[in-house]
């Protein structure tokens, strides 16, 4: 286990993790920390912490030092700085006509380099824009793209809920989230109701997905036909956190709604209490041998009755047979019962009918 002080950055909610360095901190106390970019100031979310070594990137880089009131100055001048930044950043963008919506920008702690952060549809050759931009701050420009859902996470807001978005908030990252989790949670389609302010769908929609995934295999779906202690019905709400079915059953013509629980409620098959039904019923193991040659008989007469009929019915209709298809039917040709086929003649000969007697050689006058 390693013993680490946990962090996190003003703009974020991710935490980090990094060596005390022999420091005693404070829980919300500010520190510089050194990071890929330089010194950065952070505050502190946890002064003492034990966590696995394998969650911990190493080389574990350590607190510089607690942060003081000239780093606190040093801060608020990058912040008053960052109004006239922003405007000059939007003028020379404007004059190069690239589309682009700038959304923040930042100062390094340390004040050697400015990033500017934005959003496109596609990508933006931006190379004139920084030449632009480093005549004027004489800095290091660092220009950054990123996506609608990051932007949500820099500007911040109001939910839909009344409370701050979870992904400027308290989500570390983002997860994903599908339309099918709003299936599972019976929630509306309408993408005005399950968006975000991004644009896209919330992501509180995946926190408890996977209590709705299992529910849902439990309980029948909106619309079904189930049996009830009271009858059969069909679906008409599911109250997944009670487990309650409400069904709508008719009785003497009337329909009525009764709710019941989801163990009372049956997917197809017979009501709950009827025990005496399923007793009467013959099991098929029991038909015997003898009795299964019989009851096929007695379907393929049914059947052949029906077609004889339909056949009867149907020369009604035509009058009076065809002499062909009696002559067919005398000679057992394949055509048997059916309109005769054409003979398909070979040099002029009529093709010989394989059904019809051949002539005796020796009965030749």
């Amino acid at each position: 286990m390693a013993q680490v002080v946990v962090v996190k950055f003003r703009k974020g909610c991710k935490p980090y993790y990094f060596g005390a360095g022999g420091l005693t901190l404070e829980k919300n106390q500010g520190v510089i920390v050194e990071t890929a970019r330089g010194p950065e100031y952070a505050i502190v979310v946890d002064p003492q912490r034990e966590v696995p070594d394998e969650e911990v990137v190493q080389p574990l880089k350590a607190v510089i030092r607690a942060a003081t009131d000239r780093d606190m100055a040093t801060l608020a001048e990058h912040d008053a700085r960052r109004g006239e930044a922003m405007k000059i950043c939007k003028e020379k963008i404007a004059a190069r006509g690239l589309p682009m919506k700038l959304i923040d920008c930042e100062f390094t702690f340390d004040g050697s380099k400015v990033v500017f952060t934005f959003t496109s549809e596609g990508r933006v050759d931006f190379r004139e824009l920084v030449r632009d931009l480093a005549s004027v701050f004489h800095l290091r420009i660092e220009l950054r793209q990123v996506g609608i859902r990051d932007e949500a996470r820099i500007l911040g807001g109001i939910a839909p809920c009344g409370r701050e978005v979870c992904c400027a908030g308290c989500m570390p990252d983002f997860k994903k989230v599908s339309i099918k989790m709003a299936k599972n949670q019976g929630l509306s389609l309408n993408p005005g109701k399950i968006s975000g302010l991004c644009g896209r769908l919330m992501c509180c929609l995946s926190y408890e997905d996977e209590y709705y995934a299992s529910v849902c295999k439990q309980v029948p779906k909106l619309g079904a036909s189930v049996s009830t202690p009271e009858g059969r019905g069909s679906v008409v709400s599911v109250n997944m956190l009670k487990m309650e079915v409400r069904v709508k059953i008719e009785k003497d013509g009337v329909f009525v709604y009764r709710d019941f629980s989801a163990d009372q409620v049956h997917r197809g098959g017979e009501p709950a209490e009827a025990p005496e039904q399923k007793e009467s019923a013959q099991p098929e193991e029991e038909l015997s041998a003898a009795a299964a040659p019989a009851v096929l008989h007695s379907a393929g007469e049914k059947r052949g009755g029906q077609k004889g009929e339909q056949r009867q019915h149907r020369d009604k209709g035509r009058g009076a047979p065809d002499k062909g298809r009696d002559r067919n039917a005398q000679q057992g040709g394949k055509n048997a019962g059916g309109r005769p086929r054409r003979d398909r003649r070979e040099n002029g000969a009529p093709r010989e009918n394989k059904g019809a007697p051949r002539p005796d050689p020796e009965k030749k006058s």
